[in-house]
């Protein structure tokens, strides 16, 4: 429930959304001047729920304020807006991309989370330090009513990290997704690219923009656990595919928490590892890979060139041989495809010129 309708009190069952806009739309019906909202919802349900707002209450001078990259001085950005005497409301949307980064690395780099959000300011986020700094000279110098649309673990952020600007006349709503709704975006985020390849023509900022709709997709009330699975891989093709290597295994391990047997999950991870040296551990992978899916012809392959690194010759010819026995089941299969994909594919250059690989592509 909001602060705006009772207490907080855990042994009540959450207000379902529609109850919670309606609380939202009273508040800003009443409020006048300087005050601070939150919404914990999705970046698209944030949109929906702004577009109802703009219908639903009584007339007044409303702005979208949407960060697409992190910021470090959001008063100077509000002080810098030459319409900001002009707004009454203004909904700011984004907020969480200047977090998203801080929280991964800190992650990564072997921090738990009570850590991340202990309250001090070791490594605190730039924009959470000014929102802290600048509470009062938000409440003197603008007659605003801010509505902050952020995932779970931006407010989560907020509350531990920036309490003095967070509780400052302040109130959260949740309006997180039906079932439904949860559903198809989920199913959306992981079917638009489904590899790592499909992921390389984005920028820095179209990655991070991805990065935060899969995590809060991941975050939201009633997703089931096997479509966290699915995101939790897509995350980890971003991650790879930026050669954040470290934080995709993460994401691996995730994923295959929830479902062991995901073949792909295994393979990738392997490549992952061996990107970073951690040969044993991709070899493992590889292995786990192989046990799923015997036939696989390039995770034999892999594994032979990451034995062959390590010095076990034997066990590397093994494998390479291993891999042009399997390509030859999958050329026997569909000649055309597989015998032309081998003569160009650069994870065969090592043993191009093997004469048994020869003898494959030419026949």
């Amino acid at each position: 429930m909001t602060q705006e309708m009772m207490d907080w009190d855990e042994d009540l069952p959450p207000a379902e959304p529609e109850e919670e806009y309606l609380a939202l739309v009273r508040t800003l019906n009443r409020t006048d001047g300087f005050r601070l909202l939150f919404v914990e919802c999705t970046l698209a349900e944030g949109e929906r729920w702004i577009a109802r707002v703009k219908r639903d209450i009584r007339p007044q001078k409303i702005e979208v304020l949407a960060l697409d990259k992190p910021v470090y001085n959001f008063y100077n950005l509000i002080e810098e807006w030459p319409e900001r005497d002009r707004i009454n409301i203004l909904f700011v949307k984004g907020l969480e991309y200047s977090l998203y980064e801080y929280e991964r690395d800190k992650k990564a780099s072997g921090w738990e989370s009570e850590d991340i959000y202990f309250y001090s300011w070791r490594g605190v986020p730039p924009v959470l330090v000014n929102l802290n700094q600048q509470r009062e000279r938000f409440r003197d110098n603008f007659k605003i009513c801010f509505v902050f649309i952020l995932p779970k673990f931006a407010v989560d952020y907020l509350i531990q990290r920036a309490p003095d600007f967070f509780d400052w006349r302040s109130s959260l709503f949740n309006l997180s997704m039906d079932g439904e709704r949860l559903e198809a975006e989920s199913i959306k985020a992981c079917s638009e690219r489904c590899n790592i390849e499909d992921y390389l023509s984005l920028t820095p900022e179209e990655q991070k923009r991805e990065l935060v709709r899969i995590q809060t997709l991941i975050d939201e009330d009633g997703q089931t656990q096997e479509q966290k699975a699915e995101l939790f891989y897509e995350q980890a093709l971003l991650y790879h595919s930026a050669e954040q290597y470290a934080k995709a295994i993460a994401s691996y391990d995730q994923a295959l928490e929830i479902q062991p047997d995901r073949h792909a999950a295994w393979y990738n991870r392997g490549i992952a590892l061996g990107n970073i040296g951690r040969l044993e551990d991709a070899i493992a992978s590889y292995d786990k890979a192989l046990e799923i899916k015997p036939y696989d012809h390039e995770a034999w392959y892999n594994r032979g060139i990451l034995l062959g690194n390590m010095g076990r010759l034997e066990e590397a010819i093994i494998s390479v041989d291993l891999s042009i026995q399997n390509l030859q089941q999958v050329i026997n299969l569909n000649p055309d495809k597989y015998r032309e994909m081998a003569k160009t594919d650069s994870d065969f250059d090592s043993i191009r010129s093997h004469t048994r690989f020869q003898a494959l592509i030419q026949e």
